[in-house]
């Protein structure tokens, strides 16, 4: 057995908090670091502010009007978030966890899949549009960076939050996608409800992922 699989996940609740500190402190923890810091869910939601990835056209950016554009250090174009939205941030030592990063992202899309399906909708990811989708339309998006050999960013899942400013970029750099939220799809579940069956789905598909990995 590999000793990453007896290492713990430590879950993080911070509620509704800006972005860009946020941020900041991934990047601190990740640089800063060592072979014994316990891999992290942050779990929380951000004020309006529209992301663009590090090689993110802004011409994706069609009208932000009053919401603030901040370029990051994620793959992946322009997204937006929001209140209502549940953004979960995976801070974990890849090298450690014996974990490639195409093994991350499918653990996070199944975590997501695996949440909206106790709730009966039927979702699926896309290889030529990483993220989670229902029928033609985005559900969660998904956006990573892997610095040190450690993952920070994560994903982003549209629960019951304003869809309007979608509308203001071509989502994920796709011109007409369509953007969906479980309140569309008929699930009338709060936040937190959403939050506690998200996490325990997401630290379920990480250490699957990782037995695999290991064998």
């Amino acid at each position: 057995m590999s000793a990453r699989i007896d290492l713990p996940i430590h879950t993080r609740r911070l509620g509704l908090v800006d972005y860009e500190p946020t941020w900041r402190r991934m990047q601190r923890l990740t640089d800063e670091r060592g072979p014994d810091t316990p891999d992290e869910l942050w779990c929380l939601q951000h004020p309006p502010v529209f992301t663009l990835g590090m090689n993110g056209d802004p011409t994706h950016v069609l009208a932000p009007g009053d919401i603030p554009v901040i370029p990051i250090d994620r793959g992946g174009q322009v997204t937006y978030h929001g209140p209502g939205q549940l953004v979960v941030y995976v801070m974990l030592d890849l090298r450690r966890r014996e974990l490639v990063v195409r093994e991350l992202v499918m653990a996070l899309e199944r975590a997501v899949i695996q949440t909206v399906a106790h709730w009966g909708i039927e979702a699926y990811p896309r290889r030529d549009a990483p993220g989670v989708y229902v029928g033609d339309s985005k559900l969660a998006s998904l956006g990573l960076r892997i610095r040190r050999n450690c993952s920070y960013h994560g994903l982003a899942l549209n629960v019951d939050m304003d869809l309007e400013p979608f509308s203001r970029i071509n989502p994920c750099g796709y011109q007409g996608m369509t953007v969906t939220r479980l309140r569309d799809l008929g699930i009338t579940a709060g936040l937190d409800e959403v939050a506690d069956r998200l996490l325990d789905e997401l630290v379920s598909s990480l250490t699957q992922t990782g037995d695999r990995a290991a064998v």
